[in-house]
């Protein structure tokens, strides 16, 4: 396994690990939008780091799968009603979160499927990932506002790399990334830093609402 590979490898257990510890923490907090959709994406990739250890292509079927569910629906949609928990105290009912969850996972079977929704795939998820850039401008206005300045700029941060994660994702590679594993490095790491700043802009917006 040469340097840039154990990079990676490096760089996907770091989000395993934030992922699961953070998605623990939400449910702890009873949001379970936020917490279910970052236990997806240990999920994810706990199969990928199995697939780059050992080529198992049914780890790589489940990560795909996963991947294709959090970038389509499971961040932009079900991740943003959950941040509206402290933005417009937004709280459904457990049948509504299950609701997310199921329509996610319907549409993420049509987008793996293929057929007419291939050439068009990379621009849907560009521009499901831009609107849930949006709103994540509009929360980090919502700390600033409140101010929580420090947390608001962490915000922008994340929203400028996951918006750069998301384009060059499918529609540009790399100067000389072979294999695009600096890519999928700069990607899990950009992932693994928004899971945990969100979490205490979360935080600290809810505790400003509370007052």
């Amino acid at each position: 396994m040469d340097a840039k590979t154990i990079i990676l490898c490096s760089a996907t257990v770091l989000l395993l690990a934030t992922s699961l510890i953070y998605g623990l923490k939400f449910l702890g907090r009873r949001n379970y939008l936020l917490g279910v959709e970052w236990l997806v994406v240990t999920l994810s990739t706990s199969n990928l780091l199995v697939y780059l250890l050992s080529g198992a292509q049914t780890a790589y079927k489940i990560s795909y799968f996963c991947d294709a569910f959090s970038r389509g629906f499971g961040i932009p949609v079900i991740a943003t009603a959950g941040l509206m928990a402290v933005t417009h105290r937004y709280k459904p009912s457990t049948f509504t979160d299950i609701v997310f969850f199921v329509g996610a996972i319907a549409g993420t079977a049509v987008l793996v499927s293929g057929g007419l929704v291939a050439k068009p795939l990379p621009y849907f998820y560009v521009l499901m990932w831009t609107a849930y850039s949006v709103y994540l401008a509009y929360f980090a206005w919502r700390l600033m506002r409140a101010g929580q300045t420090g947390y608001a700029l962490g915000v922008v941060v994340a929203l400028v790399l996951g918006e750069a994660v998301a384009w060059t994702y499918d529609l540009f590679q790399f100067p000389h990334d072979d294999g695009r594993l600096m890519f999928y490095t700069f990607a899990l790491t950009t992932w693994s830093y928004t899971v945990v700043q969100l979490y205490y802009a979360y935080g600290a917006l809810e505790r400003v609402e509370a007052k």
